[in-house]
């Protein structure tokens, strides 16, 4: 194992300079969770050739046996990020190595292969991610709320004293981001009480990946700090509006840079290529098996409902079907057009499973020229069930359970996660739903308890 090159000598001499002590080499379990162990700053060249052993057993979705080898962290030093609240200490994005090969079920290095497929077609993928949280407290009662005692309005989007109560953990979270480098050009009170998004400039795939990872640690470290917590559960409150990490897609030529879903002569008024419909097609045919990956909880099929919120409508897609700048689409198209983005994903999802799932089935849909049909302009949420089956639409899938039972049927899996992953991660949702059938839950008890 080489120990040093200029390469990891100069980025260890510029965190010395910085006055980094420690360093991670972070990867993600199954969830996307960052996992680590802590090296000091004289040990980092060995940490950079992988130096670092991980016995996958003990996390979840990294499908190992007790008595298997290590996994190894390869750090990726082009992922520095120095801790904002801690400057003692890097985080390196990393991949995962097994007996000296990339290990098969790293979600870092399954994204990177289908980054790689569309590198083979002359495209790079620029991903841009809308991250919506909420930021709460615990009440002295067991209860948890928003941390303004302000923040009761029944319509609160956009709430400028809100916002200006929680102005700190903001502003920190915020002048944070932009010391990392990630350009946030807005962020706002969103439509919950204690719910928060931030919007920063796209990126590559990976990148944005690595940053969404960085950004749920970030955003909770900073709360927690004050007493408070983030969550990124995809529906705390049940009359509520849900948390969204919607996906904002689009293909540049590697060449020039030009975007390539890009075309004022669109037919359809959108603006977008016929590779951009081509893409959009391949999304919808494997959409119910996407959602495992890109809402991948029991929670997260409370909030792709159409209704459920005191301020109306849920502003989740529920069908499967692609429009303009309309919300209630699984597949928008914005007014500037040139990009896709998907409404289903929530801030629970892997980040990199979720990219690397929607990304594969978008380079299908190129490969073999689909056709999305026409897009969608009209409220999807006020279609009856026969006005959707006369136009051939489907739902997206209404429970957990029914998406894992897409996720295991679509080939798409296992070949975008390969067979270990696709049926690990099958089997650990399965178990999951399951589980959450055999707890009783308080709306059992007030409903049944003294009912007969």
């Amino acid at each position: 194992m080489k120990m040093s090159s200029p390469i990891v000598d100069a980025a260890k001499a510029k965190l010395e300079s910085a006055g980094v002590k420690y360093a991670l080499a972070s990867y993600v379990d199954m969830h996307g969770i960052s996992k680590s162990k802590i090296v000091p700053l004289s040990h980092f060249a060995q940490m950079a050739a992988g130096s670092e052993l991980f016995t996958g057993a003990a996390l979840d979705g990294v499908p190992q046996q007790v008595n298997d080898e290590e996994v190894a962290a390869h750090p990726d030093l082009d992922s520095l990020a120095v801790l904002p609240w801690n400057k003692e200490i890097a985080w390196f994005a990393s991949d995962l190595h097994l007996k000296g090969a990339p290990f098969e079920a790293c979600s870092r290095g399954i994204l990177k292969k289908v980054l790689q497929e569309a590198t083979d077609l002359g495209y790079r993928f620029n991903l841009g991610i809308e991250t919506e949280f909420f930021v709460l407290k615990d009440n002295p009662d067991g209860s948890f709320g928003p941390v303004s005692e302000r923040d009761t309005l029944a319509k609160p989007c956009y709430d400028v004293r809100g916002f200006l109560d929680s102005y700190g953990y903001l502003d920190e979270l915020v002048q944070a981001m932009d010391g990392l480098g990630w350009d946030v050009y807005s962020f706002d009170h969103e439509d919950a009480n204690g719910q928060f998004e931030t919007d920063f400039m796209y990126a590559d795939g990976l990148t944005m990946a690595d940053r969404f990872t960085f950004f749920r640690l970030m955003a909770n470290e900073l709360a927690h700090k004050r007493g408070w917590f983030t969550t990124f559960m995809a529906k705390p409150f049940g009359n509520r509006t849900g948390s969204g990490a919607h996906y904002n897609m689009s293909f540049a030529d590697l060449e020039t840079g030009e975007n390539l879903f890009v075309d004022p002569s669109d037919p359809h008024g959108l603006k977008m290529s016929k590779l951009g419909y081509q893409f959009i097609a391949g999304v919808l045919k494997h959409a119910q098996a996407i959602c495992a990956v890109i809402a991948p909880t029991v929670n997260s099929y409370k909030r792709l409902v159409r209704q459920g919120s005191m301020s109306g409508f849920t502003w989740a897609p529920v069908h499967v079907s692609y429009g303009s700048n309309n919300r209630t689409n699984m597949l928008r198209v914005p007014l500037a057009g040139g990009r896709v983005e998907c409404r289903a994903v929530d801030m629970s999802c892997n980040p990199y499973l979720a990219a690397a799932m929607i990304l594969a089935a978008g380079l299908e849909g190129i490969r073999e020229g689909l056709d999305p049909g026409a897009p969608h302009a009209e409220n999807m949420y006020l279609y009856s069930e026969s006005e959707l089956h006369d136009q051939g639409l489907s739902y997206l899938p209404r429970t957990l359970g029914e998406a894992v039972d897409a996720f295991e049927a679509d080939p798409l899996a296992a070949q975008v996660m390969g067979p270990l992953m696709a049926k690990t991660f099958a089997d650990f949702k399965r178990r999951e739903w399951l589980d959450y059938h055999n707890s009783v839950s308080e709306w059992e008890i007030k409903r049944y308890l003294k009912f007969f």
